[in-house]
Parts: structure tokens; sequence; C-alpha cells
């Protein structure tokens, strides 16, 4: 059953939460049990809902990555909530743990990038390459060590695997993202990337709200 601590916001039209690492969003081909199932089960129970209990999918994180998840309990919501993110007026904002940063303190990244389906990932082309789509990002640098830095992050696009290539193709990759440089993986095969906020106007409300939670990695670097 759904840890109740997990849950970072909850009303009669969303429900949002912490995701762990290595959790689906929703059901894939693996088969494997995914997170909206977790939460429809757990909306069951608490509120003794007879049937099914509608829960929409509005967003996704990859697998590897954590963070904040947002669910719309209502098709209405779910409907308008979908809109926002395909128009790119939601603001997510991300931290993660990368090689030693050497550039400047904060900057934009601006590369094409070009999805390989085949092999599940992305890689950076030179402008005019007819399959690419513009990928930008702007970062600031939050701390630094030896070997690691950590990078928070605002997504201007929302390209495939977007903050995981351009990271390493500015030299950075992110610790544990063996599929983009990182020399070694984490226990439990996650990366150190989190979905630490998601801003978006309330469906019904239409008030402006930000969700935001800690990052849960291991910073004693």
């Amino acid at each position: 059953m759904l840890d109740e601590g997990r849950i970072v916001f909850l009303d009669n039209h969303l429900i949002a939460l912490h995701k762990w690492s290595g959790e689906l969003v929703q059901a894939d081909a693996t088969g494997d049990r995914c997170l909206a199932d977790e939460v429809k089960d757990w909306l069951k129970e608490r509120f003794n809902k007879p049937g099914e209990v509608y829960l929409g999918v509005v967003h996704r994180l990859d697998r590897p990555v954590s963070g904040v998840v947002l669910f719309a309990r209502t098709s209405k919501a779910a409907a308008r909530l979908s809109e926002q993110f395909r128009d790119r007026t939601t603001e997510k904002h991300y931290q993660a743990v990368t090689a030693r940063w050497t550039g400047p303190k904060e900057g934009t990244l601006v590369h094409w990038l070009v999805k390989d389906a085949s092999k599940n990932k992305s890689r950076a082309v030179p402008e005019g390459h007819r399959e690419a789509k513009k990928a930008v990002l702007h970062y600031q640098v939050l701390r630094s060590g030896n070997r690691y830095s950590v990078l928070e992050i605002t997504l201007e696009t929302g390209r495939h695997h977007q903050i995981r290539c351009q990271l390493a193709e500015a030299g950075a990759p992110i610790r544990g993202d063996l599929k983009y440089g990182s020399p070694r993986s984490l226990t439990g095969g996650g990366i150190d990337l989190c979905a630490v906020s998601l801003g978006f106007e309330h469906p019904v409300l239409r008030e402006r709200l930000e969700i935001r939670i800690e990052p849960d990695f291991d910073l004693r670097f």
C-alpha cells in the first residue's frame, strides 16, 4: 500500500507525490507494477470508493528519475492539466548531482537532439540535422566538491532525456547515469536527477501552485 508520507498535495481534483527512483509512473511493456496503480488502490481504500477509480496521468518522469509527479483525479482536471503541459505553461525545476562542473556558475545550454528509439537514448547533433529538435535548459551550480557538483536546472523545452543528454554533452554526466557516460552505477540502478518542483495553474481553482520537495541524494562528497 502507498505510503501516505509520500503525498505532497491532495484535494478533490489532484494528487501529487514523491516518486522514487526506479518506479514506473505508468504501466509499460515490462509489466511491472506502476505508481499510477498504487495511487488508484490507495484512493479506493482511503475514500471507500466503489468500482474503478479514475486517475489521469498528465506527465511522466523517466524510470530512474525521482521527484514530484502530479495526477488528476477527474477527467476535467486531466484535460486542463494536459493542456498546460502541452502548451508549456508549467514550470519545472530539477536538481542533479553531476561530475564536477567546470564551466560558469550559471548559464544556458542549447543543443540539437535526436532521439534513437531503438536504444531509448538521445544524442546531440549539429544544428540543421533534419530530425533534430532544439533543447534549451538553464542551470545554476548550487555546490561543488572535488568530484561532484549539484546543479539546479530549469527546463525551457521538454525533449527526450534532455537533461541527461545535455549535461553529458557539457562534460558533466549525472551521477549513476551509465547510459550517458557516468563511470559507475548507484545502488538500485537509479540516477541522481530529481524533479524538485512543479509549478502550474490549478485546473479548477485557477490559482497558481508550486509543489516542491527536497531531493533524496547522498550529498556526502
